[in-house]
C-alpha cells in the first residue's frame, strides 16, 4: 500500500514538474450548460368517480363482565 501511495506522488510531482518546465500545457476554455425552451403542453385531465363515506358517532351502554380477584392463601 505504501509503495503504491509512494509511486502515486512521484506520478504527481513529475506532471507538476512538467507543467512547469511547459511540456505540459492544459487548455481550458470557459463552459457552459446548455440552454432549455419549454413551450406549450398540458397536465392530463382525469374524472374519478369515488365513494362516499358518512362518519358519525352514536352513543351506546356496553355491558363489561365483572371480574373478582381471590387470594389463594393468606400470607401475612
Amino acid at each position: 500500500m505504501r509503495t503504491l501511495l509512494g509511486l502515486i506522488g512521484i506520478a504527481a510531482l513529475v506532471v507538476v514538474g512538467l507543467m512547469m518546465a511547459g511540456l505540459i500545457n492544459f487548455d481550458t476554455r470557459p463552459g457552459s450548460l446548455p440552454s432549455i425552451r419549454v413551450e406549450g403542453g398540458q397536465a392530463p385531465k382525469v374524472d374519478v368517480d369515488v365513494g362516499k363515506i358518512d362518519v358519525g358517532t352514536v352513543n351506546r351502554t356496553v355491558e363489561v363482565p365483572k371480574i373478582s380477584v381471590e387470594r389463594a392463601g393468606n400470607s401475612q
